[in-house]
């Protein structure tokens, strides 16, 4: 039989020589702390772990087992080289038998997170360097499942929901006479299905669980234990115990998501695993709470950004009954060249392999927003070829990718899986949140064979700012939750969407950023970085995503209210809210979800509000009446670097008139020729500049011109839509068409 042993402790060097080991425990980053500060300049390099090893156990094999080490690992033992690996997010294994001695076994790491051809090289959060998640030794028999299958178990199930069950098991070893036994038990241990086969280098078992219960996502995410194990006579040499569900589903559309025949509209949102102070060295615990908060909200599905996860999160979703996009980080920045590609594919393949058997998982994503640096033949063929391997992997379930937002709907990128998803930011980034529903409606039209989603939608809120008449951009807890209102409107009445998910569930670490007052977080989350306060959003889709009643109050934090900030909003999944004032009933409300009682009289200072529905349990904060505003809870500008275009282009003579003369540049020509030239460069930063509160440093022109390089002026003008003024626009080509190419 098998044994699994957790490594705990390591030490740790940053150092060349022996003279300054540390000793840590494991799971552990070195970024814990530099990767959330700001500044862009997170500690990024190739450190040393060492781990004494248990000695062996006598007539077993010995494998390490690491469960996720970025970006690339080089693992020795006993200074004998087992290998590399490269990605920071899969399960990957070594033999360690020929390397062992009798004691005193020496492990040694080398964890390195530097920049190379191994993705994700650029990207909106914080790639946190380290053995980060749990290293174990494992022994096992010389005949047993397969162990070096891409850091699979060797078993793989593909149950359907009328019944059928087909086993897939790999054996290493297997004698004459050996057999592997399938069993597949119930909630209750009865055995519902008992089959042997002979074993083999591939034994396939074929059979039916009669009348099977179906895995039916949040309502009843029933699961069975498919327990396969190697026998030798009556003599068990190995065992693999599998969650597993009955399940079926399909797309269609215009009428979206079908779970087990049934419509079933998928809302929900997208989770990066990194903690406060932790980064990605996280444990059992913090999966759990970040579960916990995610079905408190309501939410049917989860995008697993940007990577794969630690299979005890996915094991939590096929428990809790999630529905699943599962991905690997082929994001943002396309590295050109061989190595690069392969990666992909390997990612790729670990990610399908090791988590083929999870009831919960639905769909592969090939790719986020990819194409931000342009598209290339190159690029092309790469997803191409990443589609084909992912239906090759698993027949079984539908491949996907998230655009970003300015790739022309008529891009063959939208041609290569089975269903997509657009990450839009009409409201936040560019243009005005009522845009987003005309968007997608006019893609709808124009490909109505084509499932569309929305991988990412969202907008900052960080809870020192607050207003009365919030803006985009303003960074309010006030505008976050206005414009997850309209969103959840503009959702509701398209049901042709297969699939929403909100950016983010929980704030996280974006070490480059700088925004808002705050620096190295992005600050998207319906849930603080800490998992400690629910922002006011986070009740806004509970009231339209659950059904227990419930009744949350907004605005605690927005304590001090002068005289024309006293409009107070509830949120709440019953049909009626009355409101008290310091135990003086005000008004009662019938409304839906969203509740909003205008110009509430309160005494000068505190004042006790009360929000009460029937069946629900009372939601009280406390307000202070104040007779001028709080400017504390507003942004200073100086802090704010996303207040929009100011007017840079009044004092220029407007043509009205758009002309690109030959040999010179205009708004046709792309971001990354005109930034090229000196004299146009300074033109674009004069431009940014005004629009971003400052000047530019040269990290942020660096992730500029990455994302935007190949993109026209011209377009990213267009996908920014009402924020930025008509006159802009051909202020901008007059300024451009007299600098010389």
């Amino acid at each position: 039989m098998r044994s699994i042993t957790l490594l705990t402790t390591a030490q740790f060097t940053k150092t060349a020589d022996d003279s300054a080991w540390q000793t840590v425990s494991l799971p552990h980053t070195w970024n814990n702390l530099d990767g959330q500060d700001g500044g862009a300049d997170y500690d990024r390099g190739q450190y040393r772990y060492r781990i004494q090893l248990p000695a062996p156990t006598a007539g077993k094999r010995q494998f390490i087992q690491f469960e996720g080490a970025n970006h690339v690992a080089t693992v020795f033992c006993n200074g004998k080289e087992l290998g590399s690996h490269e990605g920071g997010f899969s399960t990957f294994r070594f033999e360690l038998t020929q390397a062992l001695n009798q004691s005193d076994n020496l492990l040694e790491v080398l964890v390195d997170n530097r920049e190379n051809h191994v993705y994700p090289q650029q990207a909106d959060f914080t790639f946190f360097g380290g053995l980060y998640r749990n290293v174990s030794l494992l022994e096992v028999e010389p005949n047993h499942f397969d162990l070096m299958r891409h850091g699979s178990t060797g078993v793989f199930f593909t149950p359907k929901a009328e019944g059928d069950l087909r086993t897939d098991a790999f054996v290493c070893g297997a004698q004459q006479g050996d057999l592997v036994r399938l069993t597949v038990l119930d909630q209750q241990n009865n055995i519902v299905l008992e089959q042997t086969a002979a074993a083999a280098e591939h034994t396939v078992l074929e059979g039916k669980v009669e009348n099977p219960h179906l895995w039916n996502g949040i309502n009843d995410a029933y699961c069975y234990t498919a327990r396969v194990e190697l026998m030798r006579g009556e003599t068990l040499l190995d065992q693999v115990d599998t969650l597993i569900g009955f399940r079926s589903f399909s797309v269609d559309a215009d009428k979206g998501f079908f779970l087990n025949g049934r419509s079933y509209p998928l809302h929900g949102v997208s989770r990066h695993q990194d903690r406060q102070d932790l980064g990605w060295a996280i444990s059992e615990q913090e999966h759990a709470e970040d579960m916990a908060l995610i079905r408190e909200v309501g939410a049917n599905t989860i995008r697993l950004a940007h990577y794969q996860h630690d299979q005890y999160f996915y094991d939590l979703c096929d428990r809790a009954g999630m529905v699943l996009w599962a991905e690997i980080p082929f994001i943002s920045m396309f590295i050109e060249g061989e190595a690069a590609k392969q990666n992909t594919i390997s990612q790729m393949t670990e990610l399908v392999m090791q988590n083929y058997n999870h009831p919960s998982i639905f769909f592969w994503g090939i790719s986020n927003e990819i194409s931000i640096g342009g598209e290339s033949p190159e690029l092309l063929e790469n997803l191409k070829e990443l589609n084909e391997l992912t239906h090759k992997l698993d027949p079984t379930r539908l491949t996907t990718m998230a655009q970003v937002s300015m790739l022309d709907m008529e891009s063959e990128h939208n041609q290569i899986t089975d269903v997509l998803s657009y990450n839009h930011y009409f409201g936040w980034y560019m243009g005005d949140v009522s845009e987003n529903g005309p968007w997608l409606d006019e893609f709808h039209q124009k490909y109505p064979n084509r499932p569309l989603g929305v991988s990412e939608y969202g907008c900052e809120a960080i809870l020192s700012w607050h207003s009365e008449a919030p803006e985009v951009q303003d960074y309010t807890e006030e505008y976050q939750a206005y414009y997850h209102e309209e969103m959840l409107k503009t959702f509701a009445t398209r049901p042709y969407l297969w699939s929403t998910h909100v950016w983010n569930m929980f704030d996280f670490a974006a070490d480059a950023r700088d925004e808002g007052g705050c620096k190295g977080h992005n600050n998207k989350g319906l849930v603080t970085y800490d998992r400690k306060t629910r922002k006011d959003s986070f009740f806004a889709y509970k009231a339209f995503w659950t059904t227990t009643p419930f009744v949350h109050v907004c605005g605690r934090r927005f304590m001090d209210r002068a005289p024309d900030q006293r409009d107070i909003k509830v949120y709440s999944n019953c049909p009626q809210v009355t409101l008290l004032v310091n135990g003086c009933e005000v008004a009662t409300l019938k409304a839906d979800k969203i509740f909003l009682f205008k110009d509430v009289a309160l005494q000068n200072g505190v004042n006790e509000i009360t929000a009460r529905a029937e069946g629900a349990a009372d939601d009280v904060i406390y307000l202070n009446g104040v007779t001028t505003p709080n400017s504390s809870y507003i942004l200073p500008q100086e802090e704010n670097t996303g207040d929009g275009v100011a007017n840079w282009f009044d004092d220029i003579a407007v043509s009205r008139k758009l002309e690109f003369p030959e040999g010179f540049f205009s708004i046709k020509d792309k971001m990354g020729e005109i930034m090229a030239n000196p004299e146009s460069a300074e033109v674009m930063n004069q431009v940014f500049s005004q629009m971003g509160g400052g000047t530019m440093n040269a990290q942020s022109m660096k992730n500029m011109l990455g994302m935007l390089k190949n993109m026209s002026v011209e377009t990213i003008l267009k996908m920014a839509g009402k924020k930025v003024p008509a006159d802009a626009k051909y202020a901008l080509n007059d300024m451009l068409n007299k600098i010389k190419k």
